[in-house]
């Protein structure tokens, strides 16, 4: 009757020590299932996927900048059409202003003056030619 014995108790010992770990395991899922724990997975593989991408779209602008640029351009401009139409007169109206005003600037004050002082070189080229 000894070895039965023993052999219950071992037996029993095993059964606790499953159910010891079937409880473990169960804690560890319950744990995992809980509406924290699903969100923070979540976002952490949204995170991965975002910075996965994030390097995708560095590796891809730095072996391609200009078209990337270009591009980038060409969509902003497309998303700022109807401004850019409304706008443009008045701003290149602007920008000639600015322009004749830069080349007054920079005009001597008596150049239409100096203008009829100056004799045509032309004829003189025109002699030494012949």
């Amino acid at each position: 009757m000894p070895r039965t014995r023993n052999r219950l108790i071992a037996a029993a010992r095993r059964s606790m020590l499953q159910r010891a770990e079937l409880h473990r395991r169960l804690d560890v899922a319950r744990a995992a299932l809980k509406p924290k724990a699903l969100l923070d997975r979540g976002k952490y593989r949204v995170g991965e996927k975002v910075d996965d991408a994030a390097h995708a779209v560095q590796e891809q602008f730095r072996s391609n900048k200009l078209p990337i640029a270009l591009a980038a351009a060409a969509g902003i401009a497309w998303l700022l059409r109807d401004p850019i139409k409304r706008h443009a007169p008045k701003l290149t109206r602007k920008i000639q202003d600015l322009a004749a005003d830069v080349a007054d600037h920079f005009r001597a004050p008596d150049a239409v003056a100096d203008e009829d002082e100056i004799e045509p070189l032309e004829e003189e080229n025109d002699e030494a030619v012949r």
